[in-house]
């Protein structure tokens, strides 16, 4: 990360971890509904960079409904909702960007829309867990790369074993567009990643669950001189 550039933060919601996340019917109801637009409306009060929303089992007309009640409660603020995968719902919503997972719509694609529709004000971000697959999305037109997971954590174990911190190292110094860690960060390891040079940071739990998200955003925020 340049010297004196404040880290990118990203929170990426995952309401599963409210109570009552699921109705029986499916529907996107109950307290988990209040408790996630709750969320998103702290993180973005406190700084928080961008929002991904992430909630791959709701139906359209309830991620709509979401997205569209994000970037509402989000406006005026710095923060940025994009969308995981959904390009559709994205446009519906007037977000400001896509998240693109390596099995989403091919990047490739997206960017040949964006340039297309005239719409370089529109982001778009793609995960990537391999140095191969981040160099490749760096030439094919992303704005930005989550690599990860950096560290152990539940939610990220379906893609094996941690890339670990010099992983993280050798893809931010071989990709010129921001590279942002994810995976079982913590505000105790966040300062490695950016010491890699990764950009920023992504995370659930961080964000959502923390008790203050404001200290947590005040802490990152604070670490944009460390070095290696």
């Amino acid at each position: 990360m340049p010297p004196g550039r404040k880290p990118i933060l990203c929170y990426v919601t995952g309401r599963a971890a409210f109570a009552g996340a699921h109705s029986q019917t499916g529907e996107f109801t109950g307290p988990s509904k209040q408790i996630l637009r709750d969320r998103i409306r702290g993180a973005a009060a406190a700084g928080v960079d961008w929002i991904q929303i992430r909630e791959k089992d709701l139906e359209t007309r309830d991620l709509v409904e979401l997205a569209r009640q994000a970037v509402a409660d989000t406006r005026g603020t710095r923060t940025r909702i994009l969308l995981n995968d959904r390009l559709d719902v994205a446009l519906a919503a007037a977000a400001g960007g896509i998240h693109l997972g390596e099995k989403s719509l091919p990047l490739d694609a997206v960017v040949q829309w964006r340039r297309w529709a005239g719409r370089e004000d529109f982001q778009i971000g793609v995960s990537r867990h391999s140095l191969e697959a981040a160099c490749a999305a760096g030439s094919a037109g992303a704005d930005y790369v989550i690599f990860g997971p950096v560290f152990a954590t539940p939610s990220k174990a379906a893609f094996g074993a941690p890339q670990g911190i010099e992983n993280l190292r050798a893809v931010c110094r071989e990709i010129k567009i921001p590279v942002i860690a994810i995976g079982g960060v913590t505000l105790e390891n966040a300062g490695s990643c950016m010491a890699a040079g990764a950009a920023g940071v992504a995370a659930i739990r961080l964000f959502q669950e923390s008790k203050s998200v404001i200290e947590v955003v005040t802490r990152l925020k604070s670490r944009r001189d460390e070095r290696t």
